[in-house]
This record gives structure tokens, sequence and C-alpha cells, in this order.
């Protein structure tokens, strides 16, 4: 699917040539559809796969990540909940409208709003929140082929956020030192062990979905998640099926010793919680 940007002039066209003669733009566009759907996660965790799959389905579309939403989240974390559910909602109203999905159910994949669980509710009574778990050695692989969090970098992601070693909103205020001057493997394993945390304690209702197992249960898997959204089981099933099994257990070869051992310095406890370690 094109990014929303550069299908706004043929959505426009279509739209223009679809409407009744004298039809108002909001005729056009239809009402918003506020059922939405938020995939959280640690980036690298999947949810660009996950919300993919649901997207792909009848009657949802995937906005992928919404670049206006990604940058403003530092900003909405440090909000009182009620003033960043608004904001939210006014950034998503006018990247729906724009990208002409007001009739349809949005899916969201933004993984920064993992720091933002609570607040979904707020913006979204109806919205559903599926949170997708994967092993932190796995995702601390992926990370360190990015250059999102190495030092001396002067490049910056499609929201306007820059790269490097520095210490994010959601670093711990005693440990933002700590942050800047780990290792790259430590700092990959503080964003999985954040991101994950935050998504976790927030008091809202959430689908939680391990990685691994919609690789190995794809079927079982969609049945779960097709009655949380209300989404037909059999077209998941068959979305979900593309999930790649072999970059389960990756760490275990793109780790060195040395990268394992800061990796589980920084989350072991947590990857213990979680059943990955024994």
């Amino acid at each position: 699917m094109p990014g929303l940007v550069e299908s706004v002039g043929l959505h426009l066209r279509v739209a223009k040539h679809l409407a009744p003669r004298g039809a108002s733009l909001s005729e056009r566009l239809g009402r918003l559809d506020d059922r939405l759907v938020f995939v959280v996660g640690s980036p690298r965790s999947g949810t660009t796969f996950l919300a993919g799959a649901i997207g792909s389905l009848p009657g949802f579309v995937d906005l992928g990540e919404v670049a206006p939403l990604k940058a403003a989240v530092p900003d909405l974390a440090a909000l009182e909940p009620s003033h960043a559910a608004r904001r939210i909602r006014r950034i998503l109203a006018v990247s729906r409208r724009v990208g002409l999905v007001g009739s349809v159910r949005p899916v969201e994949q933004t993984p920064e709003m993992a720091h933002l669980v609570g607040v979904i509710p707020r913006a979204y009574p109806e919205a559903r929140i599926v949170h997708i778990v994967r092993d932190g050695r796995d995702v601390a692989c992926s990370l360190l082929e990015k250059p999102w969090l190495r030092r001396e970098q002067s490049k910056s992601d499609d929201a306007g956020l820059a790269y490097g070693s520095y210490a994010r909103f959601w670093v711990e205020p005693d440990r933002r030192d700590d942050f800047e001057t780990a290792t790259d493997a430590s700092r990959a394993a503080w964003v999985w062990r954040r991101y994950l945390t935050a998504a976790r304690s927030a008091d809202a209702p959430l689908l939680e979905i391990r990685y691994e197992r919609m690789t190995d249960e794809p079927a079982a898997v969609a049945r779960e998640l097709g009655r949380f959204l209300d989404a037909p089981v059999d077209s998941l099933t068959s979305a979900l099926g593309g999930a790649h099994a072999g970059s389960v257990g990756r760490f275990r070869t793109n780790l060195s010793e040395e990268q394992l051992n800061d990796v589980l310095d920084e989350a072991g406890d947590l990857l213990r919680e979680l059943g990955y370690l024994t």
C-alpha cells in the first residue's frame, strides 16, 4: 500500500469521480469509524507485520506509522491524559481525512504509542489495542542492524526524530547518563524493556500476542485476534501465515557473547518473567 501522502492525489480524484454531483467533502469521505486498532510493541517486534495483516482484512486499512503522531508522542507523554487524548484525536482525524479512510477501521502501528496505551481509551473508547511481544534478544539483534541508537548519527526518521545514543523521553530520569554511555546492545535491550513494560503496566484493556506463537500457531492466534477485533478469522489466518519463523532465535548466531551479556544485564529479569529465560 502506498504511503498516505503519495496516495492523496489519486484518492481525491477517485472520490470526486464517485461522489454525487454537488456532494460535500464530508459526504464523500463518510463518517470516521472510531473503532480503531492500535498495534503497539517494541520496535522490531513485529508491529509492522501484524498491522499489515490486520489492515489487509475487508473493512480495515493499515495507516502505517502516522508520522505526525509519532513526532508528537514525546510531548503527548508529558501531557495530562485528557489533553493528550484530544490531541491524538485531532492528529488522527486530519491524517484519516487526508487519506480518505473514514469509512473503514484504521490500523495504527506506531510503536511509540506503547507509552500512551493508557491514553488511547480516552481518545477512542471503542478502540482495540493489540500488544505484540517478541523475545528481547531477537529484538536486540534486529535493532543492532539499524542506525537508530548508534552514536554520532546525523540522520532522522520519517517523523523527524533524530537517530543517536541520546536519552529519549522514556529513559528513566536517574539513568539518562547511563543510557548515553551504554553499549549499543544495552541500549537495544533498554528499548525493548521500556516499551514492553509501558504497554503492560498501563491501565487499559489489550490483547497480548507473542510473536513466536504467531509463527507456530497462526490459526490459534487468528481465532483469538478475530474474536477481539470482531474480524474474519479465515482471512486473518491466511494473513498471519506470512510470519517469518526463521527469525525466531536468531540471537543464538547473531549476538556475540559480550552483546548477549549486555542484553541480559539490562533486560534479563523481564526475559525471565516472560518465560524467555529459565
